[in-house]
């Protein structure tokens, strides 16, 4: 079978399944604010120490993240500097460290989901912790608690993500039985003993991460076959997948398991890691760009949002894949604060999406071969703004068309600050359509019918009207 042929019936494939899913799940993905709009979650995971040291990042640096279209940080914090685990011990310095960075994100517009890895805790055992010897749920428990007190009234603090890659390790158990006796209910403790801090955080589930040579359709993450029994949860599984044959049973999977816990999915973290040699072969990030687009548009066409491992540089390398050296960093630098994109995988991330929409979103689709973003919606202006991420200087450097069904166009050239209006129906405001060039954001005050379902369309170039004899306006 030739190479057209394959693209052509796997596109024809993904459309089949993945439309069907989207339709099942057009509203439930997502979050919602404290107003109550429609928010799509996308950003990075954020370290605070590599092998090298800390990694400690500046209000310029969060404002990069912003213009790359990020709304949530997931911070990855290390058990050792939290815990009493072994020979480790509660570090307030850190936490100081973990605050500043809360606030920077705040004031650039990002909420914060904190996820528990085990790193530094060298006295950790799994078989330990779900057989809760030598008290280690309650050790673990305590370090969480640092966190569930110092933000539970922080409203930019979405929630937890509770117990990162839990593994199996040598335990002589089934992934089921692992999950079900003893995954389960350590969740179900830990949402217990955190809802005194706060009633309103959201606390994110994942499941076993299998051990090697363990895997379900190549995707190396168990399943979860078990309601948790308890509310404000969030399924957060981890995709790192580069066969596009695998992709769309993977995410039907997690279609599934949502379905069972009756709980939102946000991919926690995602994108295969990059090798070395792809920084220099053009071959190898056309193969990149590939398979991040199908994955992205999955993501897009489920509403589902996404979190993209790691917002660094290259101060190190891992080498546990066949194909040799490898790394998450999406900056090719050899520091931890990068600032050279590895634009393969960073236009696919930063890729135009509705950010916050007052009202309810039923579908919306970035596609890259036309660089079109269509969103269909149901408007709500009494939940407040909306904001829609372009990205104007990577997607549109042609400058973009607004199109808001047939109410309104407005065209922004890269050449102007503003928007030009050149249509609007009577009793509608052009000025409540503004555009946040810092931000790189589409800020809609107020939409132009109320209650009403609206298609939305970012298009490149700017309008003409198709007949030369009628005006714009």
């Amino acid at each position: 079978m030739n190479r057209i042929l394959q693209m052509a019936l796997i596109a024809t494939l993904f459309s089949t399944l993945i439309l069907g899913s989207a339709q099942a799940f057009d509203i439930k993905h997502g979050l919602r604010d404290s107003d109550g709009r429609h928010m799509i979650p996308r950003g990075f995971v954020i370290n605070t120490n590599d092998h090298a040291g800390s990694v400690d990042f500046n209000p310029d640096d969060y404002l990069r993240m912003v213009r790359m279209g990020a709304n949530v940080q997931v911070i990855r914090l290390e058990l050792g500097r939290l815990s009493e685990f072994g020979q480790s011990s509660f570090e307030p310095e850190y936490l100081a460290r973990v605050k500043r960075a809360t606030t920077l994100a705040r004031e650039a517009g990002i909420k914060t989901i904190f996820k528990l890895t085990v790193y530094g805790a060298k006295g950790f055992s799994w078989s330990e912790l779900y057989l809760d010897e030598n008290n280690a749920q309650q050790t673990y428990i305590n370090a969480w608690r640092h966190i569930w007190d110092t933000f539970k009234d922080n409203d930019a603090v979405i929630g937890y993500d509770l117990v990162n890659e839990p593994r199996k390790k040598d335990m002589d158990i089934a992934y089921d039985d692992l999950t079900n006796q003893y995954l389960i209910p350590f969740y179900e403790k830990l949402i217990d003993a955190a809802l005194p801090y706060s009633e309103t955080k959201q606390f994110l589930i994942q499941t076993v991460f299998m051990n090697k040579g363990d895997a379900i359709n190549n995707n190396q993450y168990a399943e979860i076959k078990q309601k948790i029994k308890r509310k404000n949860i969030i399924f957060a599984p981890h995709i790192y997948q580069k066969n596009m044959d695998y992709i769309v049973p993977t995410m039907e999977r997690f279609a599934k398991e949502s379905e069972l816990l009756q709980a939102p999915i946000l991919i926690g973290e995602w994108g295969f890691p990059t090798f070395v040699t792809t920084d220099n072969s053009v071959k190898e990030q056309l193969n990149y760009i590939e398979f991040y687009i199908k994955t992205a548009e999955i993501f897009d066409q489920m509403g589902v949002g996404s979190i993209k491992a790691w917002f660094l540089g290259n101060r190190s390398y891992q080498n546990f894949l066949p194909g040799g050296q490898s790394t998450w960093a999406i900056f090719r630098d050899k520091q931890a604060i990068g600032t050279v994109e590895r634009k393969y995988i960073t236009d696919i991330i930063a890729r135009p999406y509705p950010q916050l929409i007052a009202g309810d979103i039923k579908s919306f689709l970035f596609d890259f071969a036309s660089r079109t973003l269509s969103l269909t919606m149901v408007s709500d202006n009494r939940q407040g703004a909306s904001r829609i991420f372009i990205g104007a200087d990577r997607h549109y450097p042609d400058g973009f068309t607004v199109h808001i069904d047939d109410d309104m166009i407005l065209t922004k050239s890269p050449l102007t600050r503003g928007f030009e209006v050149k249509h609007s129906k009577p009793n509608t405001n052009p000025g409540n359509i503004i555009w946040d060039e810092d931000r790189q954001q589409l800020v809609i005050l107020a939409w132009p019918s109320d209650k009403s379902e609206l298609d939305v369309q970012i298009t490149p170039g700017l309008y003409k009207h198709p007949d030369p004899a009628v005006k714009d306006h």
